[in-house]
């Protein structure tokens, strides 16, 4: 059994922000193979299982994600090399896909609280690049990540979400 975690927070108002691109990059995926979202209410999540790999959203916000993922994990008996998140990173140039099977949380919260509920560092993860230095510098960190994507990154979008669904698949 496998689990992909997008990270993002909940709430339309969130839709296209930087911190949603792990939520974004799902559900381009999920439009792609025609699925559908399920409300699993007792993981805090929505989700579907297809085949032996289980791919959520968690409906808790971006720094409380290791709630439901442990949740998912316990039930399902799944290991943590076998769960693989989905997050932003804007510490990459902005398009970046980085596959890692491990490693520290990076300065990202909701890879530290994964690592938390996990206990864990041992968990496959893709990265996926958000990084507009001259953005980020003007308006800062917690800004940007709550920002939405600029027109330019905006016509980018597609074919990185080609690219990263291709890994998904995989």
């Amino acid at each position: 059994m496998k689990l992909i975690v997008a990270f993002g927070n909940p709430g339309s108002q969130y839709n296209f922000t930087r911190h949603n691109f792990g939520f974004l990059a799902l559900d381009f995926y999920f439009k792609i193979n025609n699925l559908e979202w399920e409300p699993h209410e007792k993981f805090n999540a929505i989700y579907k299982k297809q085949g032996d790999t289980i791919f959520i959203k968690p409906q808790t916000f971006y720094n409380d994600i290791g709630q439901s993922v442990r949740a998912f994990a316990d039930f399902y008996k799944i290991p943590p090399e076998n769960i693989l998140c989905v997050c932003d990173d804007f510490n990459l140039q902005f398009g970046t896909i980085r596959e890692r099977q491990s490693g520290s949380a990076g300065g990202n919260n909701g890879l530290k609280s994964v690592i938390a509920h996990l206990g864990t560092e041992n968990f496959p993860r893709l990265r996926l690049g958000t990084g507009n230095d001259e953005l980020r510098q003007k308006i800062g960190d917690v800004d940007f990540v709550l920002s939405r994507f600029t027109d330019a990154e905006k016509q980018q979008l597609p074919e990185i979400l080609k690219q990263i669904s291709q890994k998904l698949a995989q």
